[in-house]
């Protein structure tokens, strides 16, 4: 596929991070020693910001400036997998503002190697879902390709097979939490649900409610009772959320498991869990003001509390 490092000018683009409605990790690995994993992955307003422009040669920039080399970060490893793949030159500068928590479960670092590719592909004139693209997301990590386009999804194999996307059909208040310790790292979330697995649950159901939402919103006129209508069906995806991941994580960090526990304890939660691998957990709230308070209230308790929306 023929490509060009020509010169392209500045570029920008806000990312989202993301919430695991439903996270099955399986004892099955596959020839790369990755679990099998089913996840049904939903984008939230909680943005990075990505900037690539002109440089003499890569350089990578986090503000506020991450605890790892440039060269380690799934930023560079984008940048220079998608260079080689087309045969140019990376010669560019790569700035990422930080806002999403890192290895809090929310896909921070996946969110930015995706941006990376989205904006180099087009700058180097390849669309970003072009499978070549895509493979090479999949190769920088299990979450990147979700987010070239970041949208309800359901990913298989590794986490890293886009098999189905959904209709959004709501923006559901939600509210995330990360105790106040340092983050879960993912590999030893996974080392110990090897040591103690637990068998994961079925996303049928919860897929099956986010595509008949779509198909009935489809077509619909706006009326009164819609309102209604949506807060039955974000009671519905509450009550189907799954991950057999979190115990791996409220062992390795008992916060985790403290602050999950305190979500699903606030009024006007409607459910609540860990998110990916931790450290955070989020909980689908009845009203944006629920959401709000309970950000606030976190931030009393020493947490870090966030008042936002994901895309149901």
């Amino acid at each position: 596929m023929a490509a060009s490092s020509s010169k392209f000018g500045r570029q920008t683009i806000k990312i989202p991070c993301k919430v695991n409605l439903h996270l099955g990790i399986h004892t099955q690995k596959d020839q790369r020693g990755y679990h099998k994993v089913d996840s049904l992955m939903v984008p939230v307003a909680l943005y990075d910001t990505v900037v690539v422009d002109d440089a003499p040669e890569l350089t990578v920039t986090h503000e506020p400036q991450l605890c790892v080399l440039p060269e380690r970060t799934t930023t560079w490893k984008a940048a220079v997998l998608l260079a080689n793949k087309l045969g140019v030159s990376p010669d560019v500068s790569i700035d990422v503002q930080v806002h999403i928590p890192e290895k809090a479960g929310l896909g921070g670092s996946s969110a930015d190697a995706a941006a990376t590719l989205y904006l180099l592909a087009q700058r180097w004139g390849v669309d970003p879902l072009d499978p070549l693209v895509v493979e090479v997301a999949k190769a920088v990590g299990a979450d990147v390709a979700f987010f070239l386009d970041p949208r309800p999804s359901l990913m298989l194999g590794a986490g890293d097979t886009l098999v189905e996307t959904y209709a959004s059909t709501v923006d559901a208040p939600l509210a995330i939490v990360l105790p106040a310790e340092t983050g879960v790292v993912t590999k030893e979330a996974y080392d110990q649900f090897d040591a103690s697995p637990i068998a994961p649950e079925s996303y049928e159901q919860l897929s099956a409610l986010l595509r008949a939402a779509g198909q009935d919103a489809a077509g619909m006129e706006p009326a009164p009772d819609n309102a209604a209508a949506g807060e039955q069906f974000i009671q519905q995806v509450a009550s189907l959320l799954f991950n057999n991941l979190a115990p791996a994580a409220k062992s390795l960090k008992p916060q985790v498991a403290e602050v999950e526990e305190w979500l699903k304890a606030q009024s006007g939660v409607l459910g609540a869990q860990v998110s990916g691998s931790g450290s955070s957990s989020f909980a689908l709230c009845e009203s944006q003001d629920t959401a709000d308070a309970i950000a606030a209230a976190a931030q009393a308790e020493g947490w870090r509390g966030f008042s936002t929306t994901c895309k149901l």
